[in-house]
């Protein structure tokens, strides 16, 4: 998890909340003249790259992937999500994630957008996003065509994985405890997500032990950025989202070209949801890991060789 030393600069999304975010410039080995930029534009073979974290991550676990962008010419613009990482927490106990409705998370990716990446380059950026990130990624791809070229996303949260119960009863469930004024509660079993709480054992992310005690490790140095799990209310403003993008004719309408990486292994979200989006998608791409756990970018180095191959074989079909 080595880079140079950044510098965040945190900004306020359009309701007032504070986000943290950082720009990581391109390998200067790859960067060439562009006879097409504008002036003061950095100088990139491949432009920005937007990368958008999952529920309960943070800038500092994607450094090895920032490097990754690097190396291949992208300027690097990320933030932390509204309640997790260095932004804003929105309840007293900093460990619950937690959030209203997924609209705040739109506010969140059209401020950094406005704020940061505008303003690096007027065109638009390509996107890497990761489980909610992406999910939120699909949002803006629906409701601001042409805000992003095209998009990456790995394990996109489209309908979570119940692990043995009844998905109905899941999603009653979570309806009562929600309108029984439980929102800003942990739901059940999620205070033991706890980073310092969770081993390589009972972890349900990652087949690579190394990549998983480095985040660990990272934490523990760095206390304030963990999160454990979500409230009641967390999950049952996803459902409602997850309801609203997998209806008719949400991602029919998204013509940005997308490509979905899903994970054969996944325990977070259900992999035959992505299949089933990415063959409604007019322009889609779909592979799947069949080896991989949930978190793609986090994973062995086998799968992650196969996933930026298939990174690289769908940015390589753009139009420069």
């Amino acid at each position: 998890m080595s880079i140079a030393p950044f510098s965040p600069r945190f900004i306020t999304a359009r309701d007032g909340t504070r986000l943290r975010t950082a720009v990581f410039e391109a390998d200067p080995v790859m960067l060439r003249s562009d006879p097409g930029a504008t002036p003061g534009e950095p100088r990139s073979t491949r432009g920005v790259c937007v990368l958008l974290h999952g529920q309960t991550e943070f800038i500092e676990k994607y450094f090895e992937v920032i490097g990754e962008l690097q190396a291949r010419g992208f300027t690097v613009a990320t933030f932390d999500w509204r309640g997790q990482g260095g932004s804003a927490r929105l309840l007293g106990d900093p460990l619950t994630a937690h959030i209203a409705d997924f609209a705040q998370y739109d506010d969140d990716l059209a401020s950094f957008l406005e704020q940061i990446v505008k303003p690096i380059s007027p065109r638009p950026p390509l996107a890497l996003a990761h489980s909610m990130g992406a999910h939120n990624l699909l949002r803006t791809l629906h409701d601001r065509p042409g805000a992003f070229s095209a998009a990456a996303l790995t394990a996109p949260m489209l309908a979570i994985a119940t692990r043995g119960y009844p998905a109905p009863l899941a999603r009653a469930v979570t309806a009562l405890q929600y309108f029984a004024g439980q929102s800003d509660a942990f739901a059940w079993g999620m205070a033991a997500r706890d980073p310092f709480l969770v081993n390589f054992d009972t972890q349900l992310v990652t087949s690579d032990r190394a990549r998983f005690a480095r985040t660990q490790d990272f934490l523990k140095q760095n206390p304030p950025l963990r999160l454990a799990g979500p409230s009641w209310g967390w999950i049952e403003a996803a459902y409602r989202s997850m309801e609203h993008v997998m209806a008719p004719g949400f991602a029919e309408a998204i013509h940005t070209p997308v490509l979905i990486c899903g994970a054969g292994k996944d325990r977070i979200v259900r992999v035959e949801a992505e299949r089933a989006f990415a063959r409604r998608l007019p322009h889609g791409t779909y592979v799947e890991l069949a080896d991989a756990e949930h978190e793609i970018l986090q994973e062995n180095d086998s799968i992650r060789a196969r996933f930026w191959q298939a990174f690289d074989d769908f940015a390589g079909e753009l139009p420069s």
